[in-house]
Protein backbone atom coordinates (compact mmCIF):
# COMPACT_ATOMS: atom_id res chain seq x y z
CA UNK A 1 0.00 0.00 0.00
CA UNK A 2 2.64 2.21 1.19
CA UNK A 3 4.35 1.81 -2.37
CA UNK A 4 1.32 3.15 -4.21
CA UNK A 5 0.87 6.04 -2.27
CA UNK A 6 4.55 7.05 -2.87
CA UNK A 7 4.14 5.82 -7.19
CA UNK A 8 1.12 8.27 -6.91
CA UNK A 9 3.25 10.64 -5.41
CA UNK A 10 6.44 10.72 -7.35
CA UNK A 11 3.83 10.83 -10.44
CA UNK A 12 1.36 13.20 -9.46
CA UNK A 13 5.21 15.87 -9.21
CA UNK A 14 6.27 14.56 -12.66
CA UNK A 15 3.27 16.04 -13.89
CA UNK A 16 3.82 19.17 -11.92
CA UNK A 17 7.13 19.37 -13.17
CA UNK A 18 6.29 19.10 -16.76
CA UNK A 19 3.77 21.46 -16.43
CA UNK A 20 5.56 24.55 -14.69
CA UNK A 21 8.27 23.46 -17.34
CA UNK A 22 5.69 24.12 -20.40
CA UNK A 23 4.36 27.28 -18.73
CA UNK A 24 7.58 28.45 -18.10
CA UNK A 25 8.35 28.14 -21.53
CA UNK A 26 5.16 29.56 -22.85
CA UNK A 27 6.57 32.58 -20.89
CA UNK A 28 10.18 32.48 -21.91
CA UNK A 29 8.47 32.33 -25.52
CA UNK A 30 5.92 35.02 -24.85
CA UNK A 31 8.62 37.39 -23.65
CA UNK A 32 10.77 36.37 -27.02
CA UNK A 33 13.80 34.60 -25.01
CA UNK A 34 13.37 31.22 -26.82
CA UNK A 35 11.79 30.48 -30.12
CA UNK A 36 8.28 28.31 -29.11
CA UNK A 37 6.06 29.80 -31.30
CA UNK A 38 4.97 26.95 -33.47
CA UNK A 39 4.77 24.77 -30.60
CA UNK A 40 2.53 27.37 -28.62
CA UNK A 41 0.73 29.51 -31.69
CA UNK A 42 -2.84 27.42 -30.22
CA UNK A 43 -2.18 28.66 -27.05
CA UNK A 44 -1.70 32.15 -28.00
CA UNK A 45 -4.01 32.49 -30.42
CA UNK A 46 -6.86 30.81 -27.74
CA UNK A 47 -6.40 33.36 -25.66
CA UNK A 48 -5.66 36.51 -27.94
CA UNK A 49 -2.18 37.04 -27.16
CA UNK A 50 0.77 38.00 -29.94
CA UNK A 51 4.14 36.19 -28.97
CA UNK A 52 6.94 38.37 -28.60
CA UNK A 53 9.76 37.04 -31.49
CA UNK A 54 12.91 38.02 -31.94
CA UNK A 55 12.29 39.52 -35.34
CA UNK A 56 9.95 41.89 -32.91
CA UNK A 57 12.72 42.76 -31.16
CA UNK A 58 15.48 42.97 -33.83
CA UNK A 59 13.30 45.16 -35.89
CA UNK A 60 12.43 47.48 -33.16
CA UNK A 61 15.84 48.04 -32.35
CA UNK A 62 17.07 48.65 -35.55
CA UNK A 63 14.45 51.71 -35.94
CA UNK A 64 15.98 52.57 -32.78
CA UNK A 65 19.08 52.87 -34.22
CA UNK A 66 18.34 54.18 -37.44
CA UNK A 67 16.44 57.36 -35.01
CA UNK A 68 19.50 57.60 -33.71
CA UNK A 69 21.62 57.53 -36.55
CA UNK A 70 19.08 60.08 -38.06
CA UNK A 71 19.72 62.38 -35.05
CA UNK A 72 23.47 62.45 -35.26
CA UNK A 73 23.97 63.12 -38.69
CA UNK A 74 21.49 66.31 -38.33
CA UNK A 75 23.85 67.12 -35.32
CA UNK A 76 26.94 66.33 -37.36
CA UNK A 77 25.25 68.60 -40.50
CA UNK A 78 24.59 71.29 -38.37
CA UNK A 79 28.04 70.89 -36.95
CA UNK A 80 29.30 71.32 -40.22
CA UNK A 81 27.52 74.28 -41.49
CA UNK A 82 28.47 76.21 -37.84
CA UNK A 83 31.84 75.32 -38.83
CA UNK A 84 31.48 76.62 -42.81
CA UNK A 85 29.81 80.04 -41.21
CA UNK A 86 32.58 80.19 -38.55
CA UNK A 87 35.57 79.94 -41.40
CA UNK A 88 33.77 82.26 -43.48
CA UNK A 89 33.78 85.11 -40.47
CA UNK A 90 37.08 84.23 -39.61
CA UNK A 91 38.33 85.13 -43.67
CA UNK A 92 36.43 87.98 -43.59
CA UNK A 93 37.72 89.25 -40.53
CA UNK A 94 41.55 88.55 -41.63
CA UNK A 95 40.54 90.15 -45.17
CA UNK A 96 39.62 93.14 -43.38
CA UNK A 97 42.87 92.97 -41.08
CA UNK A 98 44.55 92.61 -43.82
CA UNK A 99 43.45 95.99 -45.36
CA UNK A 100 43.84 97.82 -42.07
CA UNK A 101 47.33 97.10 -42.41
CA UNK A 102 47.75 97.86 -45.31
CA UNK A 103 46.33 101.52 -44.78
CA UNK A 104 47.95 101.31 -41.86
CA UNK A 105 51.94 101.30 -43.71
CA UNK A 106 50.47 103.64 -45.87
CA UNK A 107 49.85 106.31 -43.86
CA UNK A 108 53.22 105.38 -42.14
CA UNK A 109 55.12 105.96 -45.24
CA UNK A 110 52.82 109.34 -46.28
CA UNK A 111 54.01 110.25 -42.35
CA UNK A 112 57.67 109.34 -42.65
CA UNK A 113 57.47 111.01 -46.42
CA UNK A 114 56.12 114.14 -45.04
CA UNK A 115 58.46 114.44 -42.04
CA UNK A 116 61.26 113.92 -44.48
CA UNK A 117 59.50 117.15 -46.61
CA UNK A 118 59.49 119.17 -43.65
CA UNK A 119 63.27 118.03 -42.33
CA UNK A 120 64.31 119.09 -45.84
CA UNK A 121 62.31 122.65 -46.25
CA UNK A 122 63.82 123.46 -42.66
CA UNK A 123 67.21 122.53 -43.85
CA UNK A 124 66.92 124.48 -46.86
CA UNK A 125 64.85 127.63 -44.81
CA UNK A 126 67.93 127.28 -42.03
CA UNK A 127 70.92 126.77 -45.30
CA UNK A 128 68.87 130.35 -46.43
CA UNK A 129 68.86 131.95 -43.11
CA UNK A 130 72.63 131.07 -42.66
CA UNK A 131 73.92 132.21 -45.65
CA UNK A 132 71.66 135.67 -45.30
CA UNK A 133 72.74 135.98 -42.21
CA UNK A 134 76.21 135.65 -43.52
CA UNK A 135 75.71 138.06 -46.57
CA UNK A 136 74.24 140.47 -44.18
CA UNK A 137 77.47 140.80 -42.07
CA UNK A 138 79.83 141.06 -45.12
CA UNK A 139 77.70 143.93 -46.40
CA UNK A 140 77.94 145.59 -43.02
CA UNK A 141 81.55 144.87 -42.67
CA UNK A 142 82.50 146.28 -46.14
CA UNK A 143 80.13 149.36 -45.46
CA UNK A 144 82.33 150.27 -41.96
CA UNK A 145 85.56 150.06 -44.18
CA UNK A 146 87.86 152.07 -46.52
CA UNK A 147 85.93 151.90 -49.83
CA UNK A 148 88.76 151.05 -52.06
CA UNK A 149 89.07 148.21 -48.83
CA UNK A 150 85.72 146.93 -49.42
CA UNK A 151 86.27 146.77 -53.34
CA UNK A 152 89.16 144.93 -53.40
CA UNK A 153 87.37 142.16 -50.92
CA UNK A 154 84.25 142.12 -53.07
CA UNK A 155 86.82 141.87 -56.74
CA UNK A 156 88.02 138.71 -55.02
CA UNK A 157 84.70 137.12 -54.71
CA UNK A 158 82.64 135.25 -57.07
CA UNK A 159 80.08 137.30 -58.95
CA UNK A 160 77.00 135.97 -57.27
CA UNK A 161 78.13 136.32 -53.90
CA UNK A 162 79.08 139.98 -55.02
CA UNK A 163 75.64 140.34 -56.37
CA UNK A 164 74.09 138.87 -53.13
CA UNK A 165 76.41 141.27 -51.10
CA UNK A 166 75.47 144.45 -52.86
CA UNK A 167 71.88 143.79 -53.25
CA UNK A 168 72.34 143.13 -48.98
CA UNK A 169 74.05 146.32 -48.96
CA UNK A 170 70.86 148.37 -50.84
CA UNK A 171 68.30 146.96 -48.38
CA UNK A 172 70.67 147.93 -45.33
CA UNK A 173 71.15 151.39 -46.55
CA UNK A 174 67.28 152.06 -47.65
CA UNK A 175 66.42 150.63 -44.06
CA UNK A 176 68.34 153.05 -42.37
CA UNK A 177 67.97 156.04 -44.54
CA UNK A 178 71.40 156.44 -45.42
CA UNK A 179 73.55 156.77 -48.62
CA UNK A 180 74.05 153.33 -50.66
CA UNK A 181 78.11 152.17 -51.06
CA UNK A 182 77.14 150.10 -54.28
CA UNK A 183 77.51 152.51 -57.53
CA UNK A 184 80.55 153.96 -55.60
CA UNK A 185 81.67 149.83 -55.34
CA UNK A 186 81.04 149.56 -58.69
CA UNK A 187 83.06 152.58 -60.25
CA UNK A 188 86.09 151.58 -58.44
CA UNK A 189 86.02 148.08 -59.89
CA UNK A 190 87.79 146.95 -63.25
CA UNK A 191 84.95 148.16 -65.69
CA UNK A 192 84.66 144.93 -67.61
CA UNK A 193 83.95 142.83 -63.77
CA UNK A 194 81.65 145.93 -63.06
CA UNK A 195 79.74 145.64 -66.27
CA UNK A 196 79.04 141.93 -65.67
CA UNK A 197 78.17 142.16 -62.49
CA UNK A 198 75.39 144.79 -63.81
CA UNK A 199 74.32 142.35 -66.31
CA UNK A 200 74.02 139.41 -64.12
CA UNK A 201 72.29 141.56 -61.28
CA UNK A 202 69.47 142.85 -64.38
CA UNK A 203 69.10 139.33 -65.84
CA UNK A 204 68.77 137.76 -62.33
CA UNK A 205 67.22 140.08 -60.21
CA UNK A 206 66.54 137.69 -57.49
CA UNK A 207 69.75 135.17 -57.46
CA UNK A 208 69.81 135.03 -54.11
CA UNK A 209 69.92 130.94 -53.07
Amino acid sequence: MARTNNLGKSIILIFLIIILCLVGLLWFDYLGIVRAKSVFSPVYRLFGKKPQTSTTVTSSRSLSTDIDQDRIDKQREALLLMKEELDKREEDLQAVQAQHEQLATELAEREKYQEEREKTLNLTQKKYDDKDANIEQIATNLMGMQPRAAVDILVAMDDQLIIDVLRKAEEITSASGSTSFVAYWLSLMPPDRAAEIERKTTSKPFALE
